[in-house]
């Protein structure tokens, strides 16, 4: 049985990079970029070769940013894929491993995030769950500050973001995953009802369980919302290399989410 051959298009750092410009990404920037490494083709050098080609283009003065979620450190009571027994429960939440920053691998974010996370000099947010992490001078003060009751609203790095005047890029990923309009959630004058939502934590006195009470978040509707979006503000859209890319100030998206929410989510909160 024969392998069939690789398809293209073949992607190597200078022809990333390349496109990444002429997409819009300057020096300096603070970008958060979302991937589908897949989506791309084949690209000669795999992950590491597409954070160099952003690093290219964000230069000595830029900070890339990424999701680098964990959510298994959570409460075993609601993993669904696949469930677990419940009387495997206690055992669980007294043995899980606390988060650790350097350690704690990224979890349904693609393998992008994963190579960020490892990066020489990478920084990573505190929150068990929902942390970033981040290269380039400014990687400390965005990512400093998350707190563990607050997976993406106010005390997150999203809004750190926000107020560095941060992009957001796209790259093969759809508005499904635009992290920032969960911040938009936290702003709604009617907001989701605030969940438990559990971890496993190190502390002074040592490992701990720990069950928070925040605002309930939820994507569903995002591809919706990201659609409108695109066609009622400027996202400036284009190829890298097979993959479509979008570019946008995460500023505007979070605005526009503040106002669309409200009109299409029953109670304007979570459905």
């Amino acid at each position: 049985m024969t392998t069939p051959p690789l398809t293209g298009p073949l992607c190597t750092r200078d022809s990333l990079a390349a496109d990444l410009r002429a997409l819009g990404l300057r020096p300096g920037d603070a970008v958060l970029v979302h991937t589908s490494l897949s989506s791309l083709g084949w690209v000669n050098g795999g992950p590491e070769a597409v954070v160099l080609a952003l690093l290219d283009c964000l230069g000595d003065d830029g900070t890339l940013v990424v999701p680098a979620h964990s959510g298994g450190i959570s409460d075993p009571s609601e993993w669904q894929h696949p469930p677990v027994p419940a009387e495997w429960w206690p055992t669980i939440r007294a043995t899980m491993p606390a988060y650790d920053p350097r350690t704690a691998r990224t979890r349904g974010v693609g393998v992008l995030p994963e190579t960020v996370r490892t990066w020489p000099g990478a920084v990573r947010s505190a929150h068990p769950q929902t942390s970033f992490a981040a290269v380039g001078p400014h990687a400390k003060a965005l990512m400093d500050g998350h707190a563990l009751d607050c997976r993406l609203g106010e005390h997150s790095p999203l809004a750190r973001l926000e107020a560095a005047g941060a992009r957001v890029l796209l790259l093969g990923a759809g508005f499904g995953a635009c992290t920032a309009f969960h911040l938009a959630e936290y702003r709604l004058p009617a907001p989701g009802p605030l969940v438990e939502n559990s971890f496993a934590v190190m502390t002074d006195e040592g490992r701990r369980w720990m069950t928070v009470r925040e605002t309930d978040i939820d994507e569903e509707r995002f591809d919706e919302l990201g659609a409108d979006f695109e066609r009622e503000r400027s996202v400036v859209r284009g190829t890298v290399g097979a993959a479509t890319a979008r570019l946008f100030p995460l500023a505007d998206a979070v605005a526009y989410a503040q106002g669309w929410l409200p009109k299409h989510r029953p109670g304007g909160g979570v459905p």
